[in-house]
């Protein structure tokens, strides 16, 4: 099935993915309505097409060692810690 891809920085001090791209990784299947593939016209009613994206993938094209913006803000006003 199609699925979308989310290329983001990873922050490794509080494990936080910021995402900053999405892109989409198309399957090719005839039976996905999602493929540029798909064998049916638009509005395609066909119980045997999959209808849904499977889970999106992350991809961490950054590393940073230090805590993303969110936590930062956090310790300075004092509120519980977010890792």
């Amino acid at each position: 099935m199609c699925h979308n891809i989310i290329d983001g920085r990873f922050h490794l001090e509080c494990q936080h993915f910021i995402p900053m791209h999405t892109r989409m990784q198309d399957c090719l299947r005839p039976n996905c309505l999602f493929s540029r593939r798909h064998a049916h016209p638009v509005g395609c009613r066909s119980p045997s097409c999959v209808r849904m994206m499977t889970t999106p993938q992350r991809n961490p094209i950054r590393m940073s060692e230090t805590k993303c913006a969110d936590c930062v803000m956090r310790e300075r006003t004092g509120a519980m810690s977010c890792t």
